[in-house]
């Protein structure tokens, strides 16, 4: 349990220090373009979705590993334990879409739950990002 436990924590730790890099990265680079403003909120959305996509793939990592090792737990239902099928399951995870074709057991639960709050968390730092720098750059010349 304690390695589910470390795992799970590694996992989020890493997902948020990334969005928060690539964020960071994104801020200066809007700044310094010489493009017009309003094309900076594609680059900004672009870079977002780009964060969004790198951190997915982190958890489909994660899932794949735990799978792998299988003292985690498993997914069953529409599932063949390829890293697509966890991408799949990440994505529709992340954005708390759940469709509800794959259903976790054991401790993959938790990182699954824990994958859902990071997702809207990290999804809204995104819109509330995207908010400001729409409100600097869109109504410039």
């Amino acid at each position: 349990m304690f390695n589910a436990i470390l795992l799970n924590s590694l996992l989020v730790a890493a997902a948020i220090l990334i969005h928060y890099e690539i964020l960071y990265r994104l801020s200066s680079l809007l700044e310094s373009l010489t493009i017009q403003p309003r094309f900076r909120i594609v680059i900004g959305v672009l870079g977002a979705m780009f964060a969004h996509v790198v951190e997915i793939w982190l958890f489909a990592i994660g899932y794949f590993y735990m799978l792998k090792t299988e003292q985690y737990g498993s997914l069953t239902g529409n599932f063949n334990n390829t890293l697509m099928d966890c991408s799949y399951f990440s994505l529709t995870t992340y954005t708390s879409l759940g469709f509800g074709d794959i259903e976790p057991f054991g401790y993959i639960r938790f990182l699954a739950g824990l994958e859902s709050l990071v997702g809207l968390v990290l999804i809204g730092w995104t819109a509330s990002f995207m908010y400001i720098k729409m409100q600097k750059f869109w109504d410039q010349k």
